[in-house]
C-alpha cells in the first residue's frame, strides 16, 4: 500500500512507520520540516491510505495559552488534511484520524464500548469531541474516515526521548514510586504497541469500519493492579504508594497534569471485537512480560 502519515515524527507514528515498511508497504512521514504539508494535496493523491496523527503534546499544565495549542494543533491539522483530500481528484480510500479513548467518562462502574459508552467532560473530553467532529465535517465522500480513540500505547523505547508512556512508567517503578496512586482504584485502560500497528492495519483494510473506534486491550484493570503487573514483570520488589496530594505537587513540579494518571479509563474494544479483531496481548500480564523482556 501507500500510506502517508501526518505528524508522525512521534512515538505511535515511529512505530507506525516501522510496522508497515518493515510490512512491505510504502509508507511517507509528512512534516513541517521537510514541506510536506505545503503540498498535502498533490502527496495525497492516489494513495492508498492517510494516517493523520498530528496534535501538541497533552504532557503540560493547562495554562490558557497551552489549551488554545492544543486546540489549533488538532482541529487546524485535521482540517487541513480535509481540504487536501477534498482536493484530490484520486483521494486516498481510508483516512484514519488520531482521537482519543479520554473521550469517555470517569468510569470505574462499568467498561465503556463505542455503543453504550458516556461521553465526559471538561478540557481533554472537549478536545476529543471537537477534533471527532472536525474530521466527520470533512466533505470527503470518496473517503472512508475513522476516528481511532488510542487508549496508551505500550512499547520499548529506544531510549532516545520521546519513548512513550511505558518507558515513563518502568523509570518510575524502578525508582521505588510504582506503587498504587492515590488509592489505585481507578482503572488504566492500554494497548501493546505491537496490537495497536496491527489494529491500525485492520482498519486500513475492513472497508466495513468507520466511525469512531476503540484501540485498547479487553482488559483494562486498576491502577493497583497495573503497577502490580509491571512491577512483578519488572522484578521491582516494592513500590511506594503516592498519596494525591503527591501527585499534585509532582505534576506541577514537572509542569504536566495529574489527569493521565488519575481519570479512571475503563475503555474496551466493541467494534474491533466484533469485526473479528484478534489481540496478540489481550492481558496486562502478558504484555508487561514482553515488554520487560
Amino acid at each position: 500500500m501507500k500510506l502517508l502519515i501526518t505528524g508522525g515524527s512521534g512515538f505511535c507514528g515511529r512505530l507506525l512507520k516501522t510496522f508497515f515498511t518493515e510490512r512491505g508497504d510504502t509508507v511517507t512521514i509528512v512534516s513541517r520540516q521537510n514541506g510536506g504539508w505545503e503540498r498535502l494535496p498533490e502527496l495525497f493523491e492516489r494513495a492508498d491510505a492517510v494516517i493523520n496523527l498530528a496534535g501538541r503534546s497533552v504532557n503540560c499544565r493547562y495554562t490558557p495559552d497551552n489549551c488554545a495549542e492544543i486546540y489549533a494543533s488538532r482541529l487546524d491539522t485535521t482540517r487541513a488534511v480535509g481540504a487536501a483530500i477534498a482536493a484530490c481528484t484520486n483521494p486516498p480510500k481510508v483516512w484514519l484520524n488520531a482521537s482519543t479513548a479520554t473521550i469517555y467518562r470517569d468510569a470505574r462502574d462499568r467498561e465503556m464500548d463505542e455503543a453504550k459508552g458516556e461521553l465526559g467532560k471538561g478540557f481533554s473530553v472537549d478536545v476529543a469531541k471537537r477534533w471527532e467532529q472536525a474530521l466527520f465535517d470533512a466533505n470527503t465522500p470518496r473517503t472512508r474516515k475513522v476516528a481511532l480513540r488510542a487508549a496508551m500505547v505500550m512499547g520499548k523505547g529506544e531510549g532516545k526521548g520521546n519513548d512513550g508512556v511505558f518507558a515513563a512508567f518502568l523509570g518510575l517503578t524502578k525508582a521505588g514510586l510504582g506503587g498504587p496512586m492515590a488509592g489505585g482504584g481507578q482503572f488504566v485502560s492500554w494497548i501493546h504497541a505491537t496490537d495497536f500497528c496491527h489494529a491500525v492495519a485492520f482498519c486500513i483494510e475492513q472497508e466495513s469500519l468507520s466511525g469512531a473506534i476503540n484501540l485498547a486491550a479487553p482488559e483494562p484493570l486498576t491502577n493497583r493492579d497495573f503497577f502490580a503487573g509491571l512491577r512483578r514483570a519488572a522484578k521491582i520488589p516494592f513500590g511506594l504508594p503516592s498519596a494525591r496530594w503527591m501527585l499534585e505537587v509532582g505534576a506541577f513540579m514537572r509542569k504536566t497534569e495529574t489527569e493521565l494518571l488519575l481519570k479512571s479509563r475503563r475503555v474496551v474494544p466493541g467494534r474491533l471485537t466484533q469485526a473479528g479483531f484478534t489481540f496478540t496481548f489481550p492481558t496486562w500480564q502478558a504484555a508487561v512480560k514482553d515488554l520487560c523482556q
